[in-house]
């Protein structure tokens, strides 16, 4: 469910009709709803209420704006982290330090120092040299850095191929059968707690036997840890449930998945911690685009709108699906292409895509586009970096301004060996 609805003719969100954003804002702009980001966030922590101890931390990649980090601390979650920079934005946005995870393959010594620094949570260990790395800082620091061993479980997770992380050739974690050794040699270093192992086997998934398998592969290994003598405190099952982009194509809900964790889960005696992301943001964001023309085609039209592959990658990425639905319908339906204006041929959102019929200058939406939109947004053709909008309840407010080419310029320095 989301708060994105027609009234009286005129999409909404929340009680803020698009038009009113459209014309105050500019277009293209990313629109999210407060309602849902909340809703979202109490239904997938409602889902995990039968587990004795719980974690939750929010995947900052999938949206880092701030606002959108305010309304999760303030529905208690923590962080997931692949950068400093994610880091410093979790901070800022009220999460505490020890609430934090650092995640990712490429942990640079400097930023593994400064997240010490910090007093973050927990690394999650990628490589044995990382966790050497860790060790040796923390010592130098006076501290003790606590941490748990990233695994890969060679589990296809049936998703697309970009968003796949839990395979042998895949570069994340460590093999599974190199864990317990790997673990052993980690667990002796001083300046470094290790209490538990972490997984992630992919994202937007549909299917939930890859991640079970996955799970059970994990159980079997706390087992064997614990009976080798170490102490195996928690374990993050990362996150990766999907979300309908195509309304008629419905992922497992959070309380099926809850469900069941607590079945395969239940004899581990951990505490348990998840990284949701898209599952959280992605129905509470839509990118608002106006349509600039609509060029007859050989085959069909294009409608060419405003938004392009730089405010929204993922169709020219993934081939991704975003429904694309006019603000103001007329209730007629026309076959057309949708693509943007950056010349590029990727930049196309739909191909023979059955949509309500626009014109031009007509506002229309992509939604379920809270989830890697503005985060993975560019200025390429140099074209002003999109603004992000809240809406709560009948106001709203810009949460992210637009950037402007005119300050991406400024940013920029002709040397002065280039002046003569």
């Amino acid at each position: 469910m989301d708060h994105f609805s027609l009234r009286d003719g005129v999409m909404h969100a929340e009680d803020v009709p698009l038009t009113r954003i459209a014309e105050e804002v500019g277009t293209p702009v990313y629109v999210y709803s407060r309602a849902t980001l909340e809703r979202h966030a109490r239904v997938f922590r409602d889902a995990l209420s039968a587990l004795p101890r719980v974690h939750i931390a929010f995947a900052i990649k999938a949206n880092p704006n701030l606002a959108v980090l305010r309304v999760l601390s303030r529905e208690g979650f923590g962080a997931d982290i692949v950068s400093v920079g994610e880091m410093k934005r979790a901070l800022a946005s009220g999460m505490a330090p020890a609430d934090i995870v650092f995640s990712g393959v490429g942990k640079t010594r400097d930023e593994l120092r400064e997240a010490l620094d910090a007093g973050i949570g927990q690394f999650n260990i990628e490589l044995e040299e990382e966790g050497v790395a860790i060790a040796e800082f923390a010592r130098a620091m006076g501290k003790t850095a606590t941490a748990v061993l990233r695994i890969n479980p060679d589990v296809d997770a049936g998703t697309h191929a970009k968003i796949s992380t839990g395979l042998k050739e895949n570069k994340f974690g460590v093999p599974i059968d190199e864990a317990p050794e790997i673990y052993t040699r980690l667990a002796a270093l001083d300046g470094l707690a290790m209490r538990g192992l972490a997984l992630h086997i992919g994202s937007q998934i549909f299917d939930l036997e890859p991640i079970e398998q996955a799970f059970a592969k994990v159980g079997g290994l706390v087992m064997q840890l614990r009976a080798a003598g170490h102490q195996i405190e928690r374990v993050d099952l990362g996150g990766g449930l999907g979300v309908p982009y195509e309304r008629d194509k419905v992922p497992p809900s959070p309380a099926i998945y809850g469900e069941m964790v607590a079945r395969v889960t239940k004899d581990w005696d951990v505490t348990l911690m998840f990284e949701p992301g898209r599952v959280i943001v992605g129905n509470a964001g839509v990118l608002l685009t106006r349509v600039i023309w609509v060029k007859p085609g050989v085959v069909r039209p294009y409608v060419i709108v405003d938004a392009a592959m730089n405010d929204l990658a993922r169709p020219a990425m993934y081939d991704a699906w975003h429904d694309f639905e006019a603000v103001e319908p007329i209730g007629e339906r026309m076959l057309a292409n949708i693509a943007g204006p950056v010349c590029e041929s990727g930049d196309t959102f739909a191909m023979g895509r059955d949509i309500d019929a626009v014109k031009a200058d007509d506002l229309a939406i992509f939604r379920t586009a809270g989830a890697y939109g503005a985060t993975m947004a560019s200025t390429y053709n140099s074209r002003a970096l999109v603004p992000e909008v809240m809406v709560d309840g009948d106001q709203y407010a810009i949460v992210a301004e637009r950037v402007l080419p005119d300050a991406l310029i400024a940013a920029e320095h002709v040397p002065n060996f280039l002046n003569d």
